[in-house]
């Protein structure tokens, strides 16, 4: 069994700390990043790899689709599965591999915590 790590990107104060609360609260060891540029340096330090990356797209320095173009360059962290989190409906799928779910703000907690419990069981969940 897969660890229960999440790595949650958002630069939302607000988002991230609600989010790792509420993980926290259900047994998941969370970290969290305020941009793509500082999750890759996070991701990249860390000696266990999270199990999960909630990665929201719309943040300053390094959005989502930079987070992605860079992650798929490093095969050291480009197996770690990842979750879109936006509270945007311009979400350009053309950038996005076809397997990404994606969960909206605000959050159907118990949607979002099936997604996490899938993906870090190594499992598909449905977009």
């Amino acid at each position: 069994m897969r660890h229960r790590s999440v790595l949650i990107v958002d630069d939302d104060v607000d988002i991230r700390e609600i989010l790792a609360e509420t993980l926290v609260e259900t047994g998941f060891e969370v970290t969290t990043a305020c941009n793509g540029l500082e999750a890759l340096t996070a991701v990249r330090r860390m000696k266990v790899r999270p199990a999960v990356i909630l990665l929201d797209l719309m943040m300053p320095i390094m959005d989502g689709y930079g987070f992605l173009e860079q992650r798929g360059c490093d095969p050291e962290i480009a197996s770690i599965p990842i979750a879109i989190v936006t509270a945007g409906h311009g979400v350009d799928l053309g950038r996005l591999a076809d397997d990404l779910p994606i969960l909206r703000k605000p959050f159907d907690v118990p949607k979002l915590l099936g997604v996490l419990e899938t993906l870090s069981a190594g499992g598909n969940p449905p977009g």
